[in-house]
């Protein structure tokens, strides 16, 4: 798993995988950040643009830049 500096980790919306610190913040809007030990959402999605949480539909519409938090 790769590690930011900061204690958070870089998730691919695209592929789901944890990707480098390097490559999160190249590419940030097809990447999410995640803090470190943080809980669980209930299944909801999540912009990877924005970061804000948003409706089911629009991230089932949206599979490369949305993130499902579970």
């Amino acid at each position: 798993m790769a590690k930011g500096k900061s204690g958070g980790s870089y998730r691919s919306a695209i592929s789901g995988r944890f990707v480098t610190a390097k490559h999160g913040r190249a590419s940030s809007r097809t990447t999410v950040r995640e803090a470190a030990g943080s809980g669980s959402t209930g299944g909801t999605y999540r912009s990877a643009i924005s970061g804000r949480f948003v409706t089911t539909a629009h991230g089932k519409r949206s599979p490369n830049t949305t993130i499902k938090d579970s």
